[in-house]
């Protein structure tokens, strides 16, 4: 069998499953969540003569079939029957196979396809073929004709692409649920997740006193994670705690191969190793799809499809690149990611590291790797020209789902250093030539996406990262501006004597060349350390240098920046009306451009002076359409800014419990951003000033209540509460933690199931039928894919965690 399971099925079970009617195997190991899977199967197979079940190795694809069949046998006069096809290499004795195995009998005259379409004929049967990705053609040829011959006959298979046949429907086997990492729930909320259910089920097999703790929780999450929700890795993963604590297994996973080696002796050979069931893969693609499987695992995350043909294009199949990548998805290789943007791909952890070792085998790692960073330099390129516009949302959505492969292009330039070989000509796709220039200017780029993700560590270790690839007299402008860069991060950090000093040597680099926009970029920089550390009067005479340059050489950004950062400094140094005229000439640039980012940041600005300035009704409205415009870039900085800002003026209109939660969620945000109100000094005063009479107002009780509330909601429920919209409510929350939301009925329900009622007893306090709640209870397990009344339980407790309940 295939994916979920290590336990063979003998003859001998075989037969005795027969004598039975049907000839499903037994099940050796328990069978955990596909309830949904379960449900759409059955579904298809209603409205469908052929069904045929997609996904990678070891996804589960065989047991799923199995647990289907086995729960539609009695639907079946003639029962349900399998054929395994995994250990057969011969087209043409598919049928013969079949006959075989269903031990059909057989006439001295026609083909054993007579002898099946005879079988048949009259039967009302479902008949699972099982691993038929080897044998497509074959199959297929066989389904068609016993469909059009059979009339009472339903075929369901299993393979890792489609088989092709007239009238097929196809289900994607998905990976079992697992949990966010970078997100993790409550501990008390494992259950919710397949994959981490899975894991105890399997663990408890090898080791009877394994417990789950608080400390040990976290890491089984994570471990699921990295095993890709992948029933056959997870159980591979689990047979090393007989030798390895959850956290050494956790540490040890990169030596995947080393570590998930060993199966079950009754298991198919192909499944004995993940090494095994990957190479049976790789030998079921030709030879171009095989190159092209070694060259797409050099990305990291997913990928689009242009990035890939790219990619490929540097090997000999440039013109069939979109073809092979459609067939690896067609052979469950490349797995398609489902959201509403362009496609995306995804080449699971095991088959990229696979595919990596191939590459590297045949000597081509250093070529694709360098297609790679020519793909990202160009990408990046092209934000930066196209920032000031009305693309910003787009671009940062593109940025964060590809941020781990610009993370990869970084890495790969700095670990090379000089220019490889393979980087000396530009390509006429990309136009993009390389080496240590070319990467201080990705990085010094990146860095408006950095500080919009509150990432300002990452930033920092990046622009550090590449101005090592330069000595002090190389890319001046580039070493210059990568300074700069570090400074305000380094700035944002609260280390305003570190800013100086890189904005100091940035200076230094820059003497002797004819460099006015880069040395305008130093001084509003220096300028921005003046107004944090509150030498207003410093800041003033800096950004004012700074912005003449900005307008003469018409550097949009560079102007924007300078505007707010002088129009706040002059308000704060007792010029209100010019700083907001100020603001105002900001506003009209970014009008027209359709430009959210600057604009986000005025607005912010224009409603912090109203606000100090004891205008606080004034104030809101330029607050709440900067959040608006920040909760579409998700700018985590600036929102907390803003959420911050909107609790001073809540509290001067008078309405401090309001204040409270909105101090609590911009605490949260403040985390989120990485960052602290205590940057910028006269914002610091001003924010313990607000926060501390708010809290006499209430009383401390009162107050910590609130706060604590507002701390504790998820990042959209703090943004609605703060623009004061319904578009959000708290219950549409939390149907959108589940793919499948419950109704009203059905969470008021799984609230009392998880204080332990029986049915009998919600039936008693609802007033409703024992046989209603029966249903419902039943459907709140099979819409969040559970086997037990516990799972509710906890499912209802990880909701209240996430809510701050």
């Amino acid at each position: 069998m295939n994916g979920g399971t290590l336990g063979g099925v003998d003859s001998t079970a075989r037969a005795r499953s027969r004598a039975a009617g049907g000839n499903l195997p037994a099940e050796v190991t328990s069978f955990v969540g596909r309830r949904r899977e379960i449900t759409l199967t059955k579904r298809l197979l209603a409205e469908s003569r052929v069904v045929t079940l997609t996904g990678p190795g070891g996804i589960g694809k065989s047991r799923l079939a199995l647990r289907v069949a086995a729960n539609m046998s009695r639907s079946f006069r003639d029962k349900t029957w399998q054929v395994e096809l995994g250990e057969l290499h011969d087209p043409d004795l598919v049928a013969t196979a079949v006959v075989e195995q269903l031990n059909v009998a057989e006439t001295s005259t026609g083909t054993e396809l007579d002898n099946l379409v005879e079988h048949f004929r009259e039967r009302e049967a479902l008949l699972v073929l099982d691993n038929c990705e080897h044998l497509v053609q074959a199959c297929a040829e066989l389904v068609d004709t016993l469909i059009r011959s059979c009339p009472g006959l339903r075929v369901l298979a299993t393979s890792r692409q489609s088989l092709g046949a007239a009238g097929e429907s196809t289900l994607v086997v998905p990976p079992l649920q697992t949990p966010d990492p970078e997100q993790l729930p409550a501990a008390e909320a494992y259950e919710q997740y397949a994959a981490v259910r899975l894991f105890l089920d399997r663990a408890r097999a090898v080791l009877p006193e394994f417990e789950v703790t608080p400390d040990n929780t976290p890491v089984l999450m994570r471990l699921c994670h990295r095993l890709d929700g992948n029933p056959l890795a997870i159980e591979l993963a689990v047979v090393r705690l007989r030798s390895l604590a959850p956290r050494q297994l956790e540490e040890r996973l990169d030596e995947r191969y080393e570590l998930l080696s060993g199966g079950r002796t009754g298991a198919p050979q192909r499944q004995q190793t993940l090494r095994a069931l990957i190479d049976w893969s790789y030998d079921l693609c030709t030879e171009s799809e095989r190159r092209a499987w070694a060259h797409v695992s050099v990305f990291s995350g997913s990928f689009d499809l242009e990035a890939a043909e790219y990619v490929i294009d540097g090997t000999a199949e440039r013109s069939r690149a979109a073809s092979l990548v459609h067939a690896l998805v067609d052979k469950s290789i490349l797995l398609r990611e489902r959201d509403d943007g362009p496609s995306r791909f995804v080449l699971p952890h095991t088959l990229r590291e696979y595919g990596l070792e191939k590459l590297w085998t045949a000597g081509d790692l250093p070529k694709a790797e360098a297609r790679h960073r020519q793909w990202y330099v160009s990408t990046v390129r092209r934000f930066a020209a196209e920032w000031m516009g009305a693309e910003q949302v787009e671009w940062v959505r593109r940025l964060r789902v590809e941020q781990a492969n610009l993370r990869a292009a970084l890495r790969s330039m700095t670990e090379h250093g000089e220019e490889s070989s393979e980087d000396q000509h530009a390509d006429e796709r990309t136009s993009a030539p390389h080496g240590p220039a070319v990467a201080l200017r990705m990085a010094t780029a990146l860095g408006r996406y950095w500080q919009l993700r509150g990432a300002h560590s990452e930033a920092r270790y990046w622009l550090d990262r590449t101005l090592a690839l330069t000595g002090t007299r190389q890319a001046p402008r580039e070493r210059a501006a990568a300074l700069a860069s570090s400074a305000w991060f380094t700035l944002l950090h609260g280390d305003v004597s570190g800013a100086r000093g890189s904005l100091d040597t940035a200076a230094a680099t820059l003497e002797g060349h004819d460099a006015p926009l880069e040395r305008a970029h130093l001084t509003r920089t220096y300028g921005m350390v003046a107004l944090f550390d509150n030498d207003a009067a410093s800041a003033i005479r800096l950004l004012e240098t700074a912005l003449e340059v900005f307008r003469r050489g018409a550097e949009k950004e560079g102007e924007l920046f300078t505007l707010i950062g002088l129009g706040v400094a002059r308000a704060v140094n007792g010029n209100e009306r010019d700083g907001l005229e100020l603001l105002d000439d900001a506003l009209a640039i970014t009008t027209g451009r359709g430009e959210v980012y600057w604009r986000s940041w005025t607005l912010w600005a224009i409603g912090y002076l109203k606000t100090i300035t004891g205008k606080p009704d004034r104030a809101e409205p330029a607050l709440k359409e900067a959040l608006n415009l920040q909760r579409r870039l998700d700018n985590r900085l600036a929102i907390a800014f803003t959420l911050d800002t909107l609790a001073w003026a809540a509290h001067l209109r008078g309405n401090d419990k309001r204040a409270a939660r909105l101090f609590g969620a911009a605490g949260g945000a403040w985390e989120s951003a990485h960052s602290t109100p205590n940057l910028y000094v006269e914002f610091a005063e001003q924010h313990r000033a607000q926060l501390v009479a708010t809290r006499e107002a209430l009383g401390e009780e009162t107050y910590n209540e609130s706060f604590d509330r507002g701390y504790h909601w998820q990042h959209d429920t703090a943004i609605d509460f703060a623009l004061e919209t319904k578009q959000r409510s708290r219950e549409t929350q939390r149907e959108n933690v589940h793919p499948m939301p419950l109704t009203s009925r059905e969470r008021e329900i799984a609230q009392l199931v998880a204080q332990g009622r029986t049915n009998k007893e919600i039936a008693e306090q609802l007033v409703i039928a024992l046989r209603t709640v029966e249903g419902h209870v039943q459907h709140i397990l099979t819409k969040l894919d559970f086997t037990s009344r516990a799972q509710i339980a906890g499912w209802v407790a990880g909701m209240r965690s996430e809510q701050g309940e």
